[in-house]
Formats: C-alpha cells, sequence, structure tokens
C-alpha cells in the first residue's frame, strides 16, 4: 500500500514504500552535494542554482580524506596529506608509486635505526612519520583521482605489514649494535600484532552475514566487539554490549578516546617514531608490547561478550571463511577425519576450548622443557590432533572465531619459546624472518576471502604443511639440533622455503586473478 503523498517525487514515493514494507532504505548524506527532482520551472531554476555554488573542487579534496578515521591521522595528517594527494595527481603520479614510495621510505628508515646512533635514531622516526603521511596520501590520491585497482588493494594492505615489520628488524639490528639484545621483544611484537589482526579478520568473517550495526575506519576498533581490519564493524545486533556501544557513540569525546586506546595504525606508528628519537629500542618495544596487548585485551573482551550473546545463526558461507583462516595442512585434516564422531559430542565452545588447550600445551613446553628435549615433538604431536579435533565439524559455534587466533598465537608462540631457548646465536633473528614468511602467507589468506575470491589453492595449504605441520617441524628441529646444523640454520632455510613458495602463488594470483579492489580501508590493529 502505497502511503507517500501524492505531490512526493517518485524516488521518494519509491523510497517511502520500501520503508513501510519493511526494506531498509540507505540514504546517503550529501553534505555539500545538492539532489533534487524539481516539480516546476522555479524549483528547477533553484536547483540550478545550488548545483553551481558546489565548489566541486572543494568536495573533491574533502572526499578524498575518509569521513570517519583515527585521531592522529585525522588531527595530524589529513589537514595537508590531501593537498599532497592532489599535489601527486596533477603530477600524473598513481596510488601504486605512492605505496611504493612508503614502502621505501619505511625501508631507509629501518635502515637508519640499525645503525643504532642516536642520529640515526631521529631519521628513523622522522622517515617513519613521513612514510606514514604516504601511506594516507596513497588512499586519498585513489579516491580523490578515482584510481582502484586490485593490484593496488593488494599493494597497500601486504606493504602496511611489509613497513612495520621491516622497522621492528631494524631497531633489534640497531640495538645489538649498542649491545642489546632485543630480538625476543621484536619477535613478541611482530607476534602480538600478527594476532591482533587474525583476531580482527576472524570476527569479521565469522559474523560476515550478522546485521551490522557500527561502521568505522582507519583506527576504528573503537567499540568494545570492535572493527575489522577492513574497517567496516561487525556486530551482532540485540546485545547489551551493542546497546552499550550506541550509547556510547553518542557522546562524541568517547569515540575519540576508543579509537586512541586501541592502538591503531596512525597512533600506533606516531608512538613508535617519537620513542625512537627519545628512547631506546628497548623502550620502544615494551612500550609497544603493552600497549598493544591491553588494546588486544580491550577489543576481544568486547567481541566475546557480543558473540556469547550473540542471536544470529553463522552461515555456511562465514563458517567456511573460518575454516580456511585456520590453515589446516595434512595432519590436522587426518586427525579431524578420525575424530569426527567425538567432535560431534562436544558442547558449543567445545572446540575453542580443545584448540586453546591444545596451544597453550606446546607453547608451554617450547617455554619451559630443556632444550632438545623429546617432549618438544610429542606436545607438537598432541596439538595436531587438539588441533584436527578443533575443526573436524561446522565452525558454527560463538567462539570458534577464535581458533584461527588461537592456531596463530601457538604457532607463532612455539617459534619465539624454541628460539628464545636455544641461546644459539642467530636462531632469534631467523626465527623472526620465519614468522615473517609464515605471517604473509597468513595475510595473504585473509585479502583473498575479503575480495571475494575464497582462501588460497589447496595444493598451496598442503605444501606449506598447514600450521600444525610447521609447528611440529620447528619442535622437530629444536629437539634434533645439532652443532653442525642448528636452529638459525633449519630456520632460516624453512624460512626461505615458506617465503618462496607463498609468494610466487601470491604474486601469480593478484597479478593474473582479476579479483576485485578491496581497499584496507582503516586497519584497525
Amino acid at each position: 500500500m502505497d502511503t507517500a503523498p501524492a505531490d512526493m517525487p517518485l524516488p521518494d514515493r519509491v523510497a517511502t514504500a520500501l520503508d513501510a514494507g519493511g526494506t531498509p532504505v540507505t540514504r546517503p548524506e550529501l553534505g555539500s552535494l545538492v539532489a533534487a527532482v524539481p516539480t516546476g520551472p522555479e524549483a528547477r531554476e533553484r536547483a540550478r542554482a545550488a548545483v553551481a555554488e558546489v565548489d566541486d573542487e572543494a568536495v573533491r579534496l574533502r572526499s578524498a580524506v575518509k569521513a570517519r578515521d583515527g585521531f592522529f591521522t585525522t588531527f595530524c595528517i589529513s589537514p595537508y596529506s590531501r593537498y599532497l594527494a592532489r599535489w601527486c595527481a596533477r603530477r600524473g603520479l598513481t596510488p601504486n608509486q605512492v605505496t611504493t614510495a612508503s614502502l621505501v621510505t619505511a625501508l631507509i628508515a629501518a635502515a637508519c635505526a640499525a645503525t643504532g646512533s642516536r642520529g640515526g635514531f631521529v631519521a628513523a622516526g622522522a622517515l617513519l612519520i613521513f612514510s606514514f603521511v604516504l601511506d594516507c596520501t596513497d588512499g586519498q590520491l585513489a579516491r580523490y583521482s578515482l584510481q582502484y585497482s586490485t593490484m593496488g588493494a593488494w599493494l597497500d594492505a601486504t606493504f602496511d605489514r611489509a613497513k612495520e615489520y621491516a622497522y621492528y628488524a631494524g631497531l633489534a639490528l640497531g640495538a645489538a649494535r649498542g649491545g642489546d639484545d632485543v630480538w625476543a621483544l621484536a619477535l613478541a611484537a611482530m607476534v602480538l600484532q600478527s594476532c591482533r589482526h587474525v583476531v580482527d579478520f576472524a570476527f569479521n568473517e565469522g559474523n560476515h552475514d550478522s546485521t551490522v550495526s557500527t561502521v568505522s575506519t582507519s583506527g576504528t576498533a573503537g567499540t568494545a566487539a570492535g572493527t575489522s581490519a577492513s574497517g567496516t564493524g561487525k556486530a551482532v545486533v540485540g546485545t547489551p554490549t551493542s546497546a552499550l556501544s550506541t550509547r556510547l557513540d553518542s557522546v562524541g569525546w568517547t569515540v575519540w578516546v576508543r579509537r586512541m586506546i586501541v592502538l591503531p595504525i596512525g597512533e600506533r606508528w606516531a608512538m613508535i617514531a617519537v620513542l625512537t628519537a627519545l628512547t631506546t629500542p628497548r623502550t620502544v618495544f615494551w612500550a609497544l608490547l603493552i600497549g598493544c596487548s591491553f588494546a588486544a585485551c580491550y577489543t576481544t573482551a568486547g567481541r566475546v561478550l557480543r558473540s556469547v550473546t550473540r542471536r544470529s545463526v553463522r552461515t555456511d558461507r562465514a563458517a567456511g571463511a573460518l575454516a580456511d583462516l585456520a590453515d589446516s595442512g595434512p595432519l590436522a585434516e587426518l586427525a579431524a577425519r578420525a575424530l569426527r564422531r567425538p567432535a560431534r559430542a562436544l558442547p558449543a565452545v567445545g572446540p575453542f576450548l580443545i584448540a586453546l588447550v591444545g596451544g597453550a600445551a606446546v607453547v608451554a613446553t617450547a617455554a619451559f622443557a630443556a632444550p632438545r628435549s623429546p617432549a618438544l615433538p610429542l606436545a607438537a604431536l598432541v596439538y595436531v590432533l587438539t588441533s584436527g579435533l578443533a575443526v573436524a565439524r561446522r565452525m558454527g559455534g560463538a567462539l570458534d572465531w577464535l581458533i584461527p587466533p588461537v592456531f596463530r598465537a601457538a604457532e607463532y608462540g612455539t617459534v619465539l619459546a624454541v628460539a628464545a631457548r636455544a641461546e644459539q646465536p642467530g636462531a632469534l633473528p631467523a626465527a623472526f624472518a620465519l614468522v615473517a614468511a609464515v605471517a604473509y602467507h597468513h595475510y595473504d589468506a585473509v585479502y583473498r576471502i575479503r575480495g571475494g575470491t575464497g582462501a588460497p589453492p589447496r595444493r598451496l595449504v598442503l605444501a606449506l604443511g598447514g600450521h600444525e605441520g610447521r609447528t611440529l617441524l620447528v619442535t622437530l628441529a629444536a629437539a634434533l639440533s645439532t652443532g653442525a646444523f642448528g636452529l638459525p640454520e633449519a630456520f632460516t632455510v624453512l624460512a626461505v622455503a615458506v617465503a618462496l613458495i607463498a609468494l610466487v602463488e601470491s604474486i601469480r594470483f593478484w597479478v593474473s586473478s582479476g579479483a576485485p579492489a578491496v581497499h584496507d580501508e582503516g586497519e584497525t590493529a
């Protein structure tokens, strides 16, 4: 039944009818733009005059900047980076070129930090900030000039990770020149940051088909249950935590506070840059570990609360995405097939708890067992069984989205613990390279899923062994290492193999697939 007034323009009548029929209608904010359906000559002239008054260039500049962004980006970067984006556009530069320039700048910053001198640290901090300015500029240039591409989306997302982790390595090298070994802290910071990201990704994918109640972008993981790295908050509506988040959003200052305390990329890089210039690499890493640990607890706790009170049912598409993010290899698949029947009898929270216990067991064994102890591979075998049991049934439980982050923490944490306990020169830097190579594979899987092209081919996962296979291999390397071929050599060989296999397949896919351009509109963590 048409309830709209007879003199209402046709588009408004259609929208009103859709609303009345229960179909939600999105009405975008026009801002300074003009949209009108004139009903007569006078109205038409008024509409033309209003259109003529719009400053197209000012609109393009405003549109180049995301409407919602982190505090540091909004008030310290975007006020001038938009003009840098326009400058680049007028000289024919592309977003991909600016993205590459940002990477090169960050790598130079890492090289400066690696000198270990105070002047090098100051230069590194300044260059890191400039790299972030360019990182903001490439997206603004893409929006200003409407230059979007699949390759650009992949480069932007991948280079952000490469820049930050390369800078960690530069700080560790610089500290070593001064006699301070902080490789364990650098690796711990990378592990924590990567796990924060997979929490974002897994929560987002696990609630992909749930009703979205919050939308946030760069650095806006601010709602207690958060935001995905794509910048789109996935919240389960109808829960006490979502209601609390909505109430907090109505108070302006709380939005900025919650955006800052989760240390999004802008705030995080600003903190790293300032502390690099003024203090020591050890201080930088401890600040990162403390700040990111708090942020991880804050966002994860909110997401868990929303998940346990969720009213929706996870779709097959979302459950399949979580299974892909789990990165289960042939050993876990074999265990899953053997344990499928007992898995059906588990309570809803059972798979997550089993994954957590198995992961904690292998990391604890790596951290406290004697080097070269046979307990290491035995704990890894138990981890293989628990990993298979955790994914043996459909991942539809309320907390099943936590299983991929548990697997990432178990694999990366085992590498860190084994290398730290080995007390072999070069073991920790080699472990850093290994975790970086594996993390690239995991990030690549995420960006493929977000692009709607599905997970990496099964042959790639099998070739890389899956998370449980690599964990078992790491513990075997620790137990069997000798003076002639120790952990540094084993980890280096494994890192090179993983990097080559993952990179070749990733580059082949992104260059040739024609996947949709999904931009990393505000990595939150």
